[in-house]
């Protein structure tokens, strides 16, 4: 990746490019990161080709939302880095819309997934163990049915190339320790919580979704930090048309990477090279996205007129 003015490129991910400050000597020594949404698109462990125009910036614009809402959670976000905020300007104009300008982190090498609805993977789990990472869940539950209450189920962050594995909740504590481990689950179950009850009010569910946290170099407090609550993290169903035994991706009533998913499902045996995507899967997409944006935001500023 080419550098910035001001920012030299230090790592690449499926999606995100970090850069450091041409002062600093790489992520471990800078005290602050510049982290750069792309409009690539990943699925399966791959990322696909072509990406989605725009989708960086739609994915930097909800988290960035997020985090507004998300008051009393510490987050990696420099002071006064918000949508609109001052700190915008700071931002090399190149990456205008789709950068975040953060603290740097000691990232814990946990993702901290949260289930509310079982589906996906843990649905596949359950129809063999009646367990989503070894919880036991009662029996017969369908696919989309809400849980009795969220779980988090984590999962370990394999190096880049590698597959992430499901991990229980005492391999979690093996790998951070038990008090990071209690604090990550708390703080996942919270925050997904307060971020359920704000998409309800727009008629969304937020069925699932995972967070990655690290410790500030300086506090030691454990840190929200990467993007959040997007659709890329996340899975979003349009409320209306839940109903237990179907999800609403079955229905193309997703808000999320789902109908990527479901594409290369029906098209690609996942061998070799992915298929490159359609345009009208592309378009399909980021039209779903930028309607999650929408309805979030615009029924937020319904409350807050009320």
């Amino acid at each position: 990746m080419p550098d910035l003015p001001g920012w030299r490129h230090a790592y690449s991910g499926k999606v995100r490019d970090l850069y450091v400050p041409d002062a600093a000597a790489d992520l471990a020594t800078a005290a602050r990161v510049l982290v750069v949404a792309s409009d690539r698109v990943s699925a399966f462990d791959h990322v696909l080709e072509p990406g989605i125009p725009g989708k960086g910036e739609l994915l930097t614009t909800l988290s960035l939302w997020w985090f507004d809402q998300l008051v009393g959670f510490p987050n990696h976000l420099v002071p006064d880095h918000t949508v609109n905020g001052a700190v915008t300007s700071l931002l090399p104009s190149a990456v205008a819309g789709r950068a975040m300008l953060c603290k740097t982190l000691d990232m814990f090498p946990i993702e901290c997934v949260v289930r509310g609805y079982l589906t996906g993977s843990g649905w596949k789990e359950y129809q063999s163990t009646q367990t989503v990472c070894g919880i036991q869940l009662p029996a017969g539950l369908q696919n989309g049915d809400r849980l009795p209450e969220p779980i988090f189920t984590p999962a370990w962050k394999a190096p880049m190339g590698e597959h992430d594995e499901n991990i229980s909740f005492e391999r979690t504590v093996e790998l951070v320790g038990a008090s990071v481990a209690d604090e990550l689950r708390r703080l996942s179950l919270e925050i997904f919580g307060h971020a359920s009850a704000i998409a309800e009010k727009a008629g969304v569910i937020l069925a699932d979704t995972k967070f990655e946290f690290g410790a500030d170099r300086l506090t030691g407090a454990i840190t929200l930090a990467d993007e959040v609550l997007t659709s890329d993290s996340s899975r979003y169903w349009d409320a209306s048309l839940w109903q237990s035994g179907t999800t609403p991706e079955q229905r193309m009533a997703s808000f999320d990477k789902q109908i990527v998913r479901d594409w290369l499902a029906a098209n690609w045996d996942l061998t070799g090279t992915p298929p490159a995507l359609p345009a009208e899967i592309i378009g399909q997409t980021a039209a779903r996205y930028l309607e999650l944006l929408a309805r979030l935001t615009h029924a937020a500023s319904e409350a807050g007129a009320a």
